[in-house]
């Protein structure tokens, strides 16, 4: 049988920075030899029989490119004006570690391939059919862990899910009820971001007469399950209608009313950078709200505007003018940014439908039905009868099934396309 040896060879370092080091040249033996002997309608080792699943097949080849790349790699780590230039050495690093984990599967996968054929030969000795059927099973229970690892790894990434977010929550329909309802909306974000372990801040807040509020803006910042604050949130963006009696309602008949919610990604100061400054508009004015006296005697307060496209963000919470500035410079940036990711994926929806929408804030996603105490996302036709826990916060469910929902969609385009 064919024992799997470890690619990783211990570690190079650079500064602080570990670079895994990868023994490519034995990879590349594997996956050569692999190949070699792979048939279409066959295993790896040439019988009838074991086949990797067809996505994986199919894609034998691209994934047999990233030991190529792995090498390259290698060898741009090891310039020494690579090594001077710390973000470009620190951008292929984190290259170089994404695509040793996708290099060392796909050999493993291909070696358990051979294993497993090559126990289907034992099993006609009998002497040796006992320890061949074990290690088919083991060989099969691997393979499956291997394919689902392959399939996340093939589909695409979006390079914004490991930034930071803003949220911003809107009231829409139903006036004061609407508000109240966007108040409820910022506690259960903000419940989940605390149970992720995420840093939260109000940028900008709107409130109502009668509580909760007009339009709310929050900051979110950390990682959890592998993924940013972004990653975990942009399917929240869109209309979440709510019925349920409003407490200002005295014959209990049922309202509905809704808001809106936008999920951007913070953009690093580069790309605020980009922006020409001919092209603002940078205005000022006193504070309101809470803030103690200082705020409400200062110009502190900033508005910000894009002339070519009329995105408009302001602060105000901030103590100081040049604090204000910099957070609706960041929030002006994200927006532009949203509006060019918000574009590309119209253009994409017309080619193909994705399950979980656009991320357009008119579409209506989501229903909280409290008389039913139930939630109900309609792009993925996801019903959870757990209102109370989730307006708690307890949002994983929902996260989860969208990101897999996501998932499905991404692979299904990964077939279809070849």
């Amino acid at each position: 049988m064919v024992r799997f040896r470890s690619c990783t060879q211990g570690t190079r370092r650079h500064g602080s920075t570990p670079v895994p080091r990868f023994n490519t040249s034995s990879c590349a033996k594997s996956v050569s030899y692999a190949s070699r002997n792979a048939h279409p309608c066959r295993g790896p080792a040439g019988r009838e029989g074991a086949q990797p699943p067809h996505y994986l097949f199919r894609f034998g080849y691209r994934l047999a490119r990233y030991v190529d790349r792995l090498g390259e790699l290698e060898f741009l780590l090891s310039r020494e004006d690579i090594m001077k230039d710390m973000e470009q050495f620190l951008k292929l690093s984190r290259e170089h570690t994404d695509t040793a984990a996708v290099a060392s599967r796909w050999v493993r996968y291909q070696q358990r391939e051979a294993d497993r054929s090559g126990a289907e030969e034992m099993k006609a000795d009998p002497d040796m059919a006992e320890m061949a059927e074990e290690e088919i099973a083991s060989a099969t229970t691997e393979l499956a862990q291997l394919e689902a690892e392959l399939q996340r790894m093939l589909l695409p990434k979006d390079p914004d899910d490991m930034r930071p977010a803003f949220v911003e929550i809107r009231a829409g329909t139903g006036g004061d009820e609407s508000a109240l309802f966007a108040g409820d909306l910022l506690r259960m974000y903000t419940r989940y971001a605390d149970r992720c372990g995420w840093k939260t801040e109000i940028v900008s807040e709107s409130p109502s007469e009668l509580g909760g509020y007009k339009e709310v803006v929050v900051r979110m910042e950390g990682h959890h399950n592998g993924t940013g604050a972004y990653g975990a949130l942009k399917f929240e963006s869109g209309g979440h209608r709510v019925q349920r009696v409003p407490a200002t309602e005295t014959q209990g008949r049922i309202h509905t009313s809704a808001c809106t919610i936008a999920v951007l990604a913070e953009q690093d100061e580069a790309e605020a950078i980009k922006i020409n400054p001919s092209d603002l508009r940078i205005d000022t004015y006193r504070a309101s709200g809470a803030g103690g006296q200082h705020i409400n005697k200062t110009d502190s307060a900033v508005r910000i505007t894009h002339i070519p496209t009329g995105i408009v963000a302001e602060c105000q919470d901030g103590r100081s003018q040049h604090s204000n500035k910099a957070q609706a410079l960041k929030v002006l940036t994200a927006r532009i940014h949203e509006k060019e990711r918000s574009e590309r994926a119209a253009k994409d929806a017309a080619e193909r439908k994705s399950l979980v929408g656009s991320g357009d804030r008119s579409d209506r996603i989501r229903t909280y039905n409290f008389p039913q105490g139930r939630l109900t996302d309609h792009r993925i036709n996801l019903t959870l009868y757990k209102l109370g826990q989730i307006m708690d916060g307890d949002l994983t469910d929902v996260t989860a099934a969208l990101q897999a929902a996501q998932a499905q969609d991404q692979l299904a385009a990964l077939e279809a396309g070849g």
